[in-house]
């Protein structure tokens, strides 16, 4: 880590940072049930995903969410029908939050005929209408801007819903996330910045990049308003996503949530991630960790036990182990595959 990160990163809550606690209000057993389950769904699946790039079934660039797991799920517990979702290349998680196949996730990321875009897309282009996620993209900020093109068309329709635009502490030095703030605020788009701040950006610690480390203040020139959350409670993430969501979606414009949480592999698998220790990515999972945090936190109401946890990580695990066949064993696309959905067809 860094020089001087890492105490800041072993703590679950910090008092000098406006750091958000966890969510007010009642949450039921069926609700943190759902919620655990999505998590260790969203870790299992990566966990494999890490096992098949190794094994040379995954090609190109291959970004894992292990560790980030709590923010997708909690802003997803708030969404709406109809809302869009629209992230960076970091997007396995989110697709799985969104509710997409994961069998259709997993044969995208080995390239296969029965991938969600045609085994064209891969890991880091997917997409799913369907599922409101547009996207997986490989340009560092670019989806800030389309991001704010989904508020417009949301704003031009005045249809209620709300664009949740995530990206990294790296693309938030972009000089195109910054023209989509100016817009956003100036025309009152409905539209929720989701900062996923995971502190290194592609290998460079935030405090070595940027010179204004609180990064839900980026919006202040433009008078947006902002907070940080922490990333690694799902409570948390869901009650600053419902009140974001509802400034958004009321005509008030737009909001920015830097969510502070943390990668435990590389920025993608080919990273070694030589420029932290071992014993600071191990104080994190020992002390932060999302889905341990929830374990703790359904064992102390009383509403699971060692044992229930372990059956719903089989069923889990079963999930997974079927995508990860389905995905080795689907079709390649046929060569034809390379000249369709390059252009849409005029209607007649």
């Amino acid at each position: 880590m860094a020089r001087g990160q890492a105490g800041s990163a072993a703590k679950r809550k910090s008092n000098d940072t406006g750091i958000s606690g966890a969510a007010d209000g009642p949450v039921t057993q069926d609700e943190l049930l759902k919620y655990y389950r999505d998590m260790l769904l969203i870790r299992r699946f990566e966990e494999r995903a890490g096992q098949l790039y190794g094994m040379g079934l995954i090609g190109g660039f291959c970004h894992l969410y292990i560790g980030q797991e709590a923010i997708a799920v909690g802003v997803q517990a708030i969404k709406e029908q109809g809302d869009q979702v629209i992230t960076g290349y970091r997007d396995h998680g989110h697709m799985l939050a969104c509710g997409m196949d994961p069998r259709e996730v997993m044969a995208e990321l080995t390239g296969r005929a029965g991938g969600s875009s045609k085994g064209k897309g891969g890991s880091m282009h997917m997409f799913s209408t369907e599922a409101d996620f547009y996207g997986g993209h490989g340009i560092v900020g670019a989806q800030v801007a389309l991001g704010t093109g989904l508020a417009l068309a949301n704003h031009y329709r005045d249809n209620k819903k709300v664009s949740f635009t995530y990206f990294g502490d790296g693309a938030t030095n972009q000089g195109q996330v910054y023209e989509s703030f100016n817009m956003a605020q100036l025309w009152s788009l409905p539209v929720v910045y989701v900062i996923e701040n995971n502190q290194y950006a592609m290998g460079t610690s935030i405090e070595r990049s940027s010179s204004e480390t609180h990064l839900y203040k980026r919006g202040a020139s433009f008078r947006i308003p902002g907070e940080e959350v922490d990333g690694m409670d799902v409570l948390a993430v869901k009650a600053a996503a419902k009140k974001a969501a509802d400034h958004a979606r009321s005509g008030k414009g737009p909001y920015i949530l830097e969510m502070k949480t943390y990668r435990y592999r590389g920025h993608s698998m080919s990273d070694p991630a030589k420029y932290r220790s071992r014993d600071e990515v191990d104080e994190v999972r020992k002390t932060r960790d999302p889905i341990d945090h929830l374990q703790e936190l359904l064992a102390k109401k009383g509403w699971a036990d060692e044992a229930s946890l372990k059956v719903i990580d089989a069923e889990v695990k079963k999930i997974v182990a079927d995508a990860a066949e389905f995905a080795r064993t689907s079709p390649e696309p046929e060569p034809s595959e390379l000249y369709t959905d390059v252009y849409l067809e005029a209607a007649e």
